[in-house]
């Protein structure tokens, strides 16, 4: 690598950052954790309890594979000797992949911690000139890429620079899956040459190595590469193993991609973190992830706020068939060791929530964290009683997120960047430090100078807190800050619609969005998916919110669509709409005028 931290991290900022990954007066030297690093507690684990199951996984074909911990660790060394020997992987190099949730993926990622090398994991649903931005400016020398992938990962890492292709320093492109060729070496074939005994010599890997290189999923710009080393990964997994009370007895279950931070730490490196099992699907599917959930045994899985809905259309289907809502084969007594789900990684509805534990019987533990603070930053605590999660979840306008895990502390802070302090019920833009927050974005100085500005890392996401008779501070998000709509200088929240449109009885989906107006600077426009077979209109939905909001914050426009553009970890992008709304940009909305 060329670039080091100091590059990244203007001087004048870089005690600012140190402030950012400090907590309670305790900077990242002190160690949270008992490991040196994370194949220190693979071994322990493999040493102590070789024969638990540490990876389960399932294929696109429903195929299962089961690791012991044993199993596991000597594929990982096999692995580690083939990007060591055959392909001149060292410490602190960067390894890039193509390929999704696969036991092969999560055995690269793995071997190169074992070598000291970071993964730059790659989102195979973004487009060919944003993978290939995100090679070159990862500087990864190899790229591990699945069959189904091998042409296009040709095409996207040689291909002409003028075109927005090319990454000239990855030097060798390695298949995994699919029959091996005489054109690429192939995975299989490379690992099984080596020894399940991978020694590095003295070069051995440290907490403070480079473990992962992820990029932002932002609308606009450039993407911005958040560095995270092993600690930052083993000391959040802590955090959220303490929160979710996962023990080594238990098993999480993973249907997010793997090339994302909640994949990878909330349901990989958390169960390795504490000697528990996981069950890793190729993908969430609807007709399989309570099944699975059943036959494999598991107490928890994190999910993100659209599989909830994905799960609730699935049920209504089953009831409509005379079938259980939970898969044919399986009903409510076969779910009696699960204890709940971890959400989130975009907007939870109130109204989607309520549904789905009243539905399904189990609690939603809302939550928040960001790749910049490598995972989870908080969740709604599991002690609760019953009311108390209702009167969080849902009498406040918004969903909690919880309480900050132990790795790091959260605050409000003014929302104009400066460094005052809210209080319980103000607004302002919701800040972290502690050690899990990142190392720095690679190559940004000026992006690192912004999110460190006072010694907190700055989420860009607005939110407020209230406290409990425990003096706990409960988090609330209620929106980006960038995403507010500015109607004349006055700012909406899109949660705050939303929340009102999806109450509305046709209303599967509704997203608030900022379009531009020549009056009002920008107007409040609706973007809605109406549920089958639901005949509401544009006026019968504008009423709608017309008597539960005020004119100014009601929306001025409904445009409906069947399609919603989502991150790959599920999270509305809101901007992408906006181009549904030209037409009214010069469009005048007053009271008492019917609107479009």
């Amino acid at each position: 690598m060329t670039m080091t931290i100091l590059d990244s991290v203007p001087a004048d900022v870089q005690p600012l950052l140190l402030n950012a990954q400090t907590i309670y007066g305790l900077n990242p030297d002190h160690r949270l954790i008992p490991y040196a690093n994370i194949d220190h507690a693979l071994s322990l684990h493999a040493a102590a309890t070789p024969g638990k199951a540490f990876l389960i996984h399932y294929d696109a074909e429903g195929e299962r594979e089961a690791l012991t911990y044993a199993q596991f660790k000597a594929r990982v060394h096999q692995t580690a000797g083939f990007l060591y020997d055959d392909l001149g992987v060292r410490k602190g190099d960067r390894v890039a992949t193509l390929a999704y949730n696969h036991s092969d993926t999560v055995l690269v990622y793995f071997a190169c911690w074992l070598i000291g090398a970071a993964v730059a994991p790659q989102n195979s649903t973004e487009d060919d000139r944003r993978i290939a931005f995100i090679l070159r400016n990862s500087e990864a020398k190899v790229c591990f890429v699945r069959a189904e992938y091998l042409e296009r990962a040709e095409a996207i890492i040689h291909g002409d620079e003028a075109d927005g292709l090319g990454a000239p320093k990855i030097a060798q492109i390695v298949q995994m899956g699919g029959q091996s060729d005489d054109d690429h070496l192939h995975f299989a074939v490379g690992i099984a040459k080596h020894s399940d005994s991978f020694e590095a010599g003295s070069a051995r890997p440290t907490l403070d190595d480079e473990a992962l290189l992820v990029y932002t999923s932002g609308t606009t710009g450039a993407p911005k590469g958040v560095v995270l080393t092993q600690y930052n990964l083993l000391v959040d997994a802590f955090g959220i193993s303490q929160a979710q009370a996962i023990t080594g007895g238990q098993r999480m279950m993973c249907v997010l991609p793997i090339h994302h931070v909640n994949g990878i730490v909330a349901t990989l490196i958390t169960p390795l973190f504490a000697g528990a099992s996981v069950i890793l699907n190729r993908a969430y599917s609807s007709s399989h992830f309570w099944e699975r959930i059943a036959r494999e045994g598991v107490q928890v899985v994190s999910i993100v706020p659209t599989l909830l809905q994905y799960a609730l259309d699935y049920a209504a289907a089953q009831e409509a068939k005379g079938a259980s809502i939970f898969g044919d084969g399986v009903d409510a007594g076969d779910l009696r060791q699960f204890r709940h789900l971890i959400c989130g990684a975009g907007t939870l509805a109130m109204s989607v929530a309520s549904a789905f534990e009243a539905r399904f019987g189990f609690r939603v533990m809302h939550g928040y964290g960001l790749s910049e603070t490598t995972c989870y930053s908080c969740f709604l605590p599991l002690d609760l009683s019953g009311d108390e999660h209702r009167h969080w979840m849902y009498d406040f306008g918004y969903p909690s997120i919880g309480c900050a895990i132990l790795p790091n502390e959260m605050a409000i802070f003014s929302a104009d960047g400066s460094a005052q302090a809210l209080a319980p019920g103000e607004r302002g833009e919701i800040c972290i430090r502690g050690h899990n927050v990142m190392q720095h974005y690679f190559n940004r100085p000026e992006a690192n100078a912004e999110a460190f500005k006072f010694g907190w890392f700055r989420s860009g996401d607005e939110g407020f807190y209230e406290t409990d008779d425990r003096g706990r501070r409960f988090f609330f998000i209620t929106g980006r800050i960038k995403e507010l709509i500015n109607r004349g200088g006055v700012k909406f929240s899109p949660f705050d619609i939303e929340e009102v449109l999806t109450s509305h009885p046709d209303v599967k989906v509704g997203l608030a969005v900022a379009f531009k107006n020549q009056y009002m600077g920008e107007e409040v426009g609706a973007y809605v998916v109406l549920n089958e077979g639901a005949t509401a209109d544009s006026a019968a939905i504008i009423g709608f919110c017309r008597e539960r909001m005020t004119f100014e914050k009601s929306p001025k426009v409904v445009v409906f669509g069947t399609e919603i553009p989502l991150t790959a970890t599920g999270k509305y992008q809101r901007l992408k709409l906006q181009d549904q709304f030209i037409a009214w940009e010069s469009a005048q909305f007053r009271k008492g005028v019917k609107d479009s």
